[in-house]
């Protein structure tokens, strides 16, 4: 008797799995695009309330959300044109990455997960006359991100500076 209801729950737990990837793979698990993303008054959007973002401008803000968000911009050594070229090169490369809107001084990209397509967004803005790219990650749906967000920036701040001429 206890074999077959170990069975049951087991067989309930992998349909569960499986609707939960058609769900995902059929888009219902994107969330919607925030209407309120770009740069207004130089500042990207605040970071969210629960601990599944990361901003460099978090220190703008209060919170437990702005204190787990915070992290350090992306330095610019050199021409910020070519910082920013650069950075798109970088971004566009990595897996899941769709680049929606590319400026000379801000760029936004949606990163999706392989299975499930989760969507984080993702902003970096070069402020006129700066040396410092502000930049923005966060997960569309969910209270946790995990660490995705910032282990993402660090992988990024990781190949733009890799990719730093001489």
């Amino acid at each position: 008797m206890m074999a077959l209801w170990i069975g049951r729950i087991g067989l309930g737990a992998a349909l569960g799995a499986l609707a939960l990837l058609g769900v995902g793979q059929a888009g219902g698990l994107r969330g919607q695009r925030p209407a309120d993303l770009g740069v207004h008054d130089g500042r990207l959007r605040r970071p969210s309330d629960t601990p599944n973002s990361v901003s460099s401008q978090a220190g703008l803000y209060a919170g437990a959300g702005a204190d787990y968000a915070r992290i350090e911009p992306l330095i610019v050594r050199g021409d910020a044109g070519d910082a920013m070229a650069r950075l798109l090169a970088v971004v566009a490369s990595m897996p899941g990455a769709q680049v929606i809107e590319s400026r000379p001084d801000y760029l936004y990209a949606e990163f999706s997960t392989r299975w499930l397509r989760f969507v984080d967004d993702v902003e970096f803005y070069l402020a006129p006359g700066s040396q410092r790219i502000e930049l923005r990650s966060a997960s569309r749906l969910g209270r946790k991100d995990l660490g995705v967000n910032r282990a993402r920036i660090e992988a990024i701040r990781s190949r733009f500076e890799a990719s730093r001429p001489g």
